[in-house]
């Protein structure tokens, strides 16, 4: 050849230019919805359009958030490892509730991941894809010193600042109030913010982090919904917030469909935990957000991508929100970045329905108390708490529960027993051991804290 350099870079621009184009990954996480608050769970709810990426995709039936509130489950899920390595127990402080209850003094909580901790966001930055979050982030001040190249109202906050409706009174959502007309949901300014997104970035790879506030506290009825619901025995005004989530989740699936790009779009949907219990019952599952019964874990969790994972398909494995990171990193042909450690394993075995995906058992830790929301209703162990200090693993049909104040095993077998209520950890001593075993092996490896020093406010009864 007489220009081997000009051929050269001919090839790799030609090379270059037939590659295929990582796929696209959207990641839909409500917030405080339970397992049982979609309408293929459940049909008084209406979400037609989370059914449709559930007939679309593969449902997970055993499907968990990695803690059973709202920080801690999206600091797993972000970091890809379990609470014991960031120690984002709570939110706020660990000492909830009323301290002559306290028997013991709790591990002290971290508020949000460290800068170092490379979130899933940083990893997908990091291996080209232009990245937006919408909605809540809450494991930092800035997203956009996260992984976050657009970042559309997510900030520390646990809750919507300044309601769901604009105009906002406060918040990082203020900046919309002269772009949409009062009375906007803020559902449908991130469906909108979220669909300019992908028209502007269609050509390349994106990951969209879609965190609807929805349903966390505060309550606000959606007029237009609201009054389908009332007389049905449910909490109408919660039951319209989830179906207005449906309609922001259905605005972003559709564009998806217009813009061509189906068949190279991962789409995840979840929680962040459980639902909580005085709005709505998780019945089988006891109890809600803040337990560690299933009630408190358990989450809807369905995968769509079309040409890659089987429509209508069912996988009755236990996996968790831990699993995202490593998935994402998969779907999208990246390396575990340098240094990085992950407590999960990429789903698409799973989800390909092909070999490689190791059952493992499954660990909680929450070294911390969380406070009742309403007493009885709650169906935890007693009154005052939602949890108390303690651990929880799951491995097959077993799940044991240790609690640090006093020892207590719980033992429960969730093929005979899904609600929780029977501890046969005296019946099934040799079970109970070789789960405690491996909790405390675990616990271990995890150089996970336990509390004991005792609590000088505490008033015995």
């Amino acid at each position: 050849m007489k220009h081997p350099l000009l051929s050269l870079l001919v090839l790799t621009a030609l090379a270059l230019r037939a590659a295929p184009q990582a796929p696209n990954i959207i990641y839909i996480n409500a917030d405080d919805l339970g397992v049982m608050d979609v309408g293929f769970n459940n049909p008084i709810f209406e979400t037609p359009n989370i059914d449709r990426l559930r007939s679309e995709g593969m449902l997970f039936t055993d499907a968990y958030a990695p803690a059973a509130n709202c920080a801690p489950s999206r600091a797993c899920v972000l970091s890809g490892q379990t609470g014991p390595r960031h120690g984002v127990y709570t939110v706020n402080s660990s000492e909830r509730g009323k301290a002559s209850k306290r028997k013991l003094v709790p591990t002290k909580n971290t508020l949000d991941l460290e800068p170092d901790n490379l979130t899933m966001a940083s990893a997908l930055q990091a291996g080209g894809y232009k990245t937006i979050h919408l909605g809540k982030w809450h494991v930092g001040k800035d997203p956009l010193k996260q992984g976050i190249d657009i970042n559309i109202g997510g900030d520390q906050t646990g809750s919507p600042a300044g309601g769901y409706f604009a105009p906002f009174k406060n918040g990082s959502m203020k900046r919309f109030n002269r772009e949409y007309p009062k009375g906007t949901h803020r559902v449908d300014i991130y469906a909108d913010q979220a669909i300019r997104f992908m028209r502007g970035h269609k050509d390349q790879p994106f990951f969209m982090h879609m965190a609807f506030y929805s349903v966390h506290t505060p309550l606000q009825p959606v007029p237009e919904l609201v009054d389908k619901y009332k007389g049905k025995g449910i909490n109408a005004t919660y039951a319209s917030m989830v179906e207005k989530m449906d309609q922001g989740i259905g605005k972003i699936c559709d564009e998806v469909d217009a813009l061509g790009l189906k068949e190279r779009t991962l789409i995840v949907f979840s929680s962040d935990n459980g639902g909580i219990r005085k709005f709505s019952k998780q019945d089988p599952y006891r109890s809600g957000k803040g337990s560690y019964f299933e009630g408190g874990l358990r989450v809807p969790l369905v995968v769509a991508w079309k040409g890659q994972i089987e429509a209508g398909s069912i996988c009755a494995t236990p996996v968790s929100g831990i699993d995202f990171y490593p998935t994402f990193l998969q779907v999208a042909g990246l390396s575990i970045p340098e240094g990085k450690e992950l407590d999960g394993q990429s789903l698409m075995p799973l989800l390909e329905q092909k070999d490689g995906f190791t059952e493992r058992a499954l660990f909680w830790h929450f070294p911390i108390y969380l406070q009742s929301y309403a007493k009885e209703i709650d169906d935890a162990h007693d009154t005052h708490f939602r949890t108390r200090p303690g651990s929880v693993v799951r491995v097959g049909q077993w799940k044991l529960h240790e609690y640090f104040e006093d020892g207590r095993l719980e033992l429960y077998n969730l093929d005979a027993d899904i609600g929780e209520r029977t501890n046969v950890a005296a019946s099934q001593p040799e079970k109970a051991a070789e789960l405690h075993r491996l909790l405390k092996q675990w616990r271990a490896n995890m150089n996970a804290p336990v509390p004991t020093e005792l609590n000088p406010k505490f008033v015995s009864e």
